[in-house]
């Protein structure tokens, strides 16, 4: 438990400290956020709060992460070190488009092909690794099949299509988080809190780890390397809590595209590494809820000539349109991201039970 408590401990306090020297760094060169002109008009006077906080929260982590490796002298595993190479692939993908931003002077950075295309390249090139480099014991990073709360023997895919479902859930749930960070700590709190879920999904699949006999129980889980993913999951963890000191209202900085993404194509790489890439769904389904709201509106829109289900998409700009403040909106948002966290603990946990 050192190497877990060490990573989300460090992490947390790389971002209280880090996140205050960026801040000063990027007030000083005038790197600040661009607001879109259809948003809220609440949120015009939060023009220029500097962004690009998503650097601390990656560099924090990966920091993070190796020096609890160093502190206690143990080696990385492949399956945290790919999670790792998904998160800051996306983050940089990220970084990319707030630097594009912030140069241009617009709100808006890269093309959505351009960073459909980074985004591609970083999820396929993580699956094709994933699904390679077998341990003693015959355990890949992935699996080839769909799991839920494990494997689904009888959803085994041919490698092709295993790689194609890797690389869309991947895609998707960094855009699902992308599109979540729109109002000041609602990304940061709620990511913390999945983080965290996955912290305690991985320290349980490593106590009933298939790999010690004497104590696992008959259903064991075939994950490769649960212990050193609980590492990872708590580091990113401690980051999002530690970073979300300067995001909470009023934000003194925007974790941007580099943090949103980099965040969701983690917990996208926690979910299949740990073979539970459909109760991410579940963990994650606030960020489900927001991604939805935006395709309902758009299919409504296109299909009516211009009428809305909602007053605007994502969610959490509806009910700021309704007259909810803004931190109301937040903390009920986290509240229900609470909500799907706790069903889906418990619906993991509950399986192990009965399947004894």
């Amino acid at each position: 438990m050192l190497n877990i408590l060490l990573a989300g401990g460090l992490a947390l306090v790389g971002t209280l400290l880090g996140t205050r020297v960026l801040i000063g760094l990027l007030v000083r060169r005038g790197y600040g956020q661009f607001i879109r002109d259809d948003g809220p008009t609440s949120h015009g006077t939060k023009r220029g709060t500097p962004t690009m906080g998503g650097i601390v929260v990656v560099i924090a982590t990966v920091l993070a992460y190796l020096l609890a490796h160093l502190i206690t002298w143990s080696p990385p595993s492949l399956s945290a070190l790919l999670v790792l190479y998904l998160f800051v692939g996306m983050g940089a993908i990220g970084f990319i488009d707030d630097w594009t931003k912030i140069r241009q002077e617009r709100s808006l950075g890269l093309t959505p092909i351009g960073k459909i295309a980074g985004q591609l390249f970083v999820a396929v090139s993580f699956a094709v690794l994933a699904l390679n480099f077998p341990n003693e014991r015959g355990l890949r990073p992935a699996s080839n099949a769909i799991s839920f709360l494990r494997d689904i023997t009888w959803l085994h895919l041919p490698l092709l299509l295993a790689v194609v479902f890797i690389a869309v859930l991947i895609i998707g749930f960094s855009n699902a988080t992308n599109l979540t960070d729109g109002l000041d700590g609602l990304l940061a709190g709620s990511a913390t809190m999945v983080f965290a879920a996955y912290g305690v999904v991985n320290i349980w699949q490593f106590n009933q780890y298939c790999g010690f006999t004497s104590t696992a129980g008959p259903r064991c889980y075939e994950v490769r390397d649960p212990y050193d993913l609980a590492v990872v999951a708590m580091a990113l963890a401690g980051a999002c809590f530690g970073f979300l000191w300067w995001n909470a209202k009023p934000a003194k900085i925007f974790i941007g595209d580099t943090g949103s993404l980099a965040i969701g194509g983690a917990l996208a790489g926690l979910a299949v590494t740990s073979r539970t890439e459909l109760l991410l769904v579940i963990l994650g389904g606030l960020f489900v809820i927001e991604t939805l709201s935006v395709m309902m509106q758009v299919s409504y829109f296109k299909l009516t000539g211009g009428k809305r289900i909602f007053k605007m998409a994502p969610l959490h700009h509806h009910f700021e349109l309704l007259g909810w403040a803004e931190v109301t909106v937040t903390i009920r948002f986290w509240i229900i991201c609470g909500l799907f966290v706790a069903g889906g603990l418990g619906l993991f946990y509950a399986e192990w039970v009965t399947g004894q």
